[in-house]
C-alpha cells in the first residue's frame, strides 16, 4: 500500500493518500481514528451498534420510505404517466407535515400552492353552504388519498376546506418544487455523441483494437503507480506515431482484497463511455498474473498539478475546465451512471489542454431515478446525503461540482477539517456557513451555492432541465458550449507535449523491480 502527500496551495493542509487494490486513490484520513480512552466512573450498561449495522438499518429504512412515497405518487392519476426517474425525484422532495385533531389543513377561499398526500390518519373535506354559511361534509379521505392537486396547476383559491380527524400526517409538495421537476422536461441533449460520423469512428476503432495484442506494444516508461498496479506509456511497434496508456493490475491482489466487482464495474462503464471528455478505454487483456487496460494517452498531466503550481485559477480558466467536467457528467448521468470521485486529481489534460475524467473505480451504474447507499468518495467532496446514509444518486455529483468550482477558484475546498469526521461535521453545517474568499465573484458564488444545496432535489443540475440549468447560469453567460463540444475553442493552458512519447508532464517513477505476483486463474476475470 503506497501513500502520496498532496499539499493544498497557500494552506499547508496535507492530504495523505493511499492506493488500494481495485479502487481509486483514497485519503488516508478515511481510516477511522481511535477515540481517546474512556473509563466508566460507575457501573453502567451501554447499547452499541457498529457502523455496518447502522448503515444497513439506514439503507433499509430509506429504501422502504422511498418506495412507499413512490407508490403514493404512482396512485395519483395525473402522475401515472411520469417516467420512473421523475417519480423518484418527486418522492425525494415530499415533506412530512403533521396535524392534530380538528386542525385546518386547507381553508376554503384561501390561496394556496401545495399538494397533499395522506400517509397516516384521516381528514374531512367540507364546503360552505352559500345560503347559511354552514359547513357541509363532502367526503372523508384516508391513507393514500390526496387533495389540493389543482394548486400545482396554478389555481390558487381553495374550493373546499380540509380538516384533520385525529392525528394526521401528510406528504406535501409545493408548486415551485413541482414545477422545477416537472415542467419543460428536456432531458440531456447528447446528440453530439450519437451522430453517424461518431458511430462510424467508434466502429473503426473497435475493428482496429480487436486485432491487436499485448505483443504489439513496446513499454516506454511509467506514468503512474499504486500499491498493486502501474500505468505504462506504451507505443505501437508498427506505428511510432501512436502511444497509449496501459494500466497493469495484479490479479492476485485484486482477489485477496475482494475488489473483483469494482474492477469489472470499472471496465463495463469505461467501455461504453464514448465521450470526448472522458478518457477512453479501448480494450482489455488478461493473462495468468495481470489484467491490462489499454487507455487513451493524455500527456498534458493532471489538472491538480496545474492548480498546485498556479495556486488558483481565474474565472475564465475555471469556466473552461468546469465546462469540460459538466459535459462528461452530462454524458454519464444521461446513462444512469454516477461518478462519485470528482476532484482535480481525477481530471487529466490532453495535448490540447482539454480536460477529461479519469479513474472510474467509484463510478456506478444505478439507472435513472435509482439510488445507492455505498459510502465512498474523498471527504472534502462528499455530499451530505452520503454522510447521513440517506441514499444518493447523480445529484451527489452536482454537489461535488460545486466543491470543484470553489477549489479551482480559491486553491482549496470549502469544507476541510483536521480529520474526516470534522470535515463531515463542517459539510453538514451547509455551504451558507462558509465564508467565500473575495476572489470568488458573486455570480460564481451563486452557482456554487445552488450546486451545493443540502436538499438534492433543489440542486442545480438535478431539476427539470438537468445539466442545461447549469449551462444557462449567468456565470456561464457567453460561454461557447458548441465550440467546447466540437473542440474548436482554445484552451486556457496548452501543455508542452513534444510528441507521443513525451512524459515530461508526469512525475518520474523507477522501473518495476518487484518479483512477479503468483498466478491467479480462478476465472472471475473472464470478461477481460
Amino acid at each position: 500500500m503506497v501513500a502520496a502527500v498532496r499539499t493544498l496551495p497557500h494552506t499547508g493542509h496535507q492530504f495523505y493518500q493511499v492506493s488500494s487494490p481495485g479502487t481509486p486513490t483514497l485519503p488516508i484520513r478515511n481510516i477511522r481514528e481511535l477515540p481517546e480512552a474512556t473509563a466508566a466512573l460507575t457501573d453502567i450498561k451501554l447499547w452499541a451498534i457498529d457502523r455496518q449495522g447502522f448503515q444497513t438499518i439506514m439503507m433499509r429504512t430509506g429504501l422502504i420510505k422511498h418506495s412507499q412515497y413512490t407508490d403514493f405518487l404512482r396512485s395519483v392519476p395525473s402522475f401515472q404517466s411520469l417516467p420512473e426517474d421523475i417519480l423518484s425525484k418527486l418522492a425525494d422532495v415530499l415533506e412530512e407535515t403533521h396535524y392534530s385533531d380538528s386542525d385546518y389543513i386547507i381553508r376554503q377561499g384561501a390561496s394556496g400552492d401545495t399538494f397533499f398526500i395522506i400517509s397516516e390518519g384521516q381528514v374531512k373535506v367540507s364546503q360552505q353552504n352559500p345560503a347559511n354559511d354552514e359547513q357541509l361534509t363532502v367526503k372523508s379521505l384516508s391513507k393514500g388519498d390526496w387533495f389540493g392537486e389543482q394548486a400545482l396547476k396554478g389555481e390558487d383559491v381553495r374550493t373546499a376546506s380540509v380538516t384533520a380527524v385525529g392525528d394526521v400526517t401528510c406528504l406535501v409538495i409545493d408548486r415551485e418544487s413541482f414545477k422545477q421537476l416537472i415542467e419543460g422536461l428536456d432531458g440531456v441533449n447528447n446528440k453530439q455523441y450519437d451522430s453517424n460520423e461518431v458511430n462510424a469512428k467508434l466502429q473503426a476503432e473497435t475493428d482496429f483494437f480487436s486485432s491487436v495484442s499485448l505483443s504489439d506494444f513496446n513499454i516506454i516508461c511509467t506514468l503512474g503507480m499504486g500499491g498493486f498496479s502501474r500505468v505504462e506509456l506504451v507505443q505501437l511497434k508498427n506505428d511510432a506515431s501512436r502511444s497509449f496508456a496501459l494500466k497493469v493490475l495484479k490479479k492476485r491482489h485484486i482477489l485477496d482484497t475482494s475488489q473483483q466487482g469494482h474492477i469489472l464495474s470499472e471496465r463495463r462503464i469505461m467501455m461504453e463511455a464514448h465521450s470526448p471528455f472522458i478518457i477512453r478505454l479501448y480494450r482489455t487483456f488478461r493473462d495468468s498474473k495481470y489484467l491490462y487496460m489499454l487507455l487513451e494517452a493524455c500527456l498534458g498531466g493532471e489538472l491538480w498539478t496545474l492548480l498546485r503550481d498556479r495556486g488558483s485559477f481565474d474565472d475564465g480558466i475555471t469556466r473552461f475546465y468546469t465546462g469540460c467536467v459538466i459535459e462528461a457528467l452530462a454524458f454519464l448521468h444521461s446513462r444512469g451512471i454516477i461518478y462519485r470521485d470528482l476532484k482535480p486529481e481525477n481530471i487529466i489534460l490532453d495535448h490540447r489542454g482539454y480536460a477529461k475524467l479519469v479513474d472510474f473505480g467509484f463510478a456506478k451504474k444505478v439507472g435513472l431515478g435509482k439510488k445507492t447507499w455505498t459510502f465512498c468518495g474523498t471527504p472534502e467532496y462528499v455530499a451530505p446525503e452520503i454522510i447521513l446514509n440517506k441514499g444518493h444518486d447523480s445529484s451527489a455529483d452536482c454537489w461535488s461540482l460545486g466543491i470543484l468550482v470553489f477549489e479551482l477558484l480559491s486553491g482549496s475546498p470549502p469544507f476541510s477539517g483536521s480529520d474526516p469526521m470534522k470535515t463531515y461535521n463542517i459539510i453538514l453545517r451547509g455551504i451558507d456557513m462558509i465564508e467565500f474568499p473575495k476572489k470568488i465573484t458573486k455570480s460564481a458564488a451563486n452557482l456554487i451555492k445552488r450546486l451545493c444545496r443540502d436538499n438534492p432535489s433543489e440542486r442545480l443540475g438535478n431539476q427539470k432541465n438537468g445539466v442545461k440549468d447549469i449551462q444557462k447560469h449567468k456565470w456561464f453567460e457567453g460561454f461557447n458550449w458548441d465550440g467546447l463540444r466540437q473542440g474548436t475553442i482554445g484552451s486556457p493552458f496548452t501543455p508542452t507535449v513534444n510528441g507521443p512519447l513525451d512524459n515530461s508532464n508526469f512525475d518520474f517513477f523507477p522501473e518495476d523491480v518487484d518479483d512477479p505476483p503468483p498466478d491467479e486463474e480462478s476465472g472471475w476475470d473472464l470478461e477481460f
